[in-house]
């Protein structure tokens, strides 16, 4: 598991096995990533919502929700809300938000739910964090049992194949006053970005550590889970997916 170090650490634990599980439950995680472009993801939920075309108040899971921003924003658009991660702290503060038709809990996302859903959106990049390959087909498994008869499934990836030939190897990002030293590299079949930085006397040292899931990879993973591809989008305005130009790999599927 990532880990905190502090400086008096000297062999820094390097070992990425459920990384997310300390990564996203610490502050750090959130201030790295606070200016993410909130807006374009709105306009992705609308054109999705509209796409699916789903009926007043239907049942949405927002799976890997983190702290909720995009469970509030479905829910404005009329529509029953849960949203799910594994982070408590995450669901904790999500929570402060929750009302009548917006609810969250700590799930781990290869578990199915009792209830059904009409839609489940895994968004942005919330998928193959997992050391076990065999964990994201369960993931899968899992995600299919939670619809509904007539429901949709949602994730939306990043493009493999663009972000890699794209990648920057190192940059330093200053947020908060906190200067956060990323390195990116492609190792064993994973993207993984290394972050370290230094915030009042100690150091810190965190690693991200994501499937290289191709187009192709996906289709294998869903023919094995029983799922039907619907229908592929390229980027959150929807158009179509190009393999080496896309910056995202959105799938429909049910």
């Amino acid at each position: 598991m990532s880990e905190l170090h502090n400086s008096s650490t000297p062999n820094q634990d390097r070992n990425t096995e459920n990384w997310f599980t300390s990564w996203f439950d610490t502050p750090y995680y959130h201030i790295l990533y606070k200016d993410r472009n909130y807006r374009e993801a709105q306009i992705f939920m609308d054109n999705l919502t509209h796409y699916l075309n789903l009926p007043e108040k239907a049942k949405v899971l927002d799976l890997a929700c983190g702290k909720g921003r995009h469970s509030i924003y479905l829910n404005q658009l009329g529509f029953d809300v849960l949203g799910a991660d594994l982070s408590e702290n995450s669901i904790t503060e999500a929570s402060k938000n929750s009302n009548e038709t917006l609810h969250f809990k700590v799930h781990d996302m290869r578990e199915p739910f009792d209830e059904k859903f009409d839609a489940i959106f895994n968004l942005f990049t919330s998928f193959g964090y997992f050391e076990n390959d065999e964990d994201n087909l369960t993931t899968l498994k899992a995600v299919k049992e939670s619809l509904s008869e007539y429901g949709f499934a949602v994730i939306d990836f990043m493009n493999v194949t663009n972000v890699i030939e794209t990648l920057v190897p190192e940059e330093t990002k200053t947020v908060d006053g906190i200067d956060f030293k990323i390195k990116r590299y492609v190792e064993d079949g994973h993207i993984l970005k290394e972050i370290d930085f230094e915030d009042q006397g100690r150091k810190y040292h965190f690693t991200e550590k994501v499937k290289a899931l191709t187009l192709k990879d996906f289709q294998y993973l869903m023919d094995e889970a029983g799922i039907y591809l619907l229908d592929i989008f390229g980027d959150y305005k929807l158009k179509k997916f190009h393999k080496t130009e896309s910056e995202r790999l959105i799938m429909i599927f049910k």
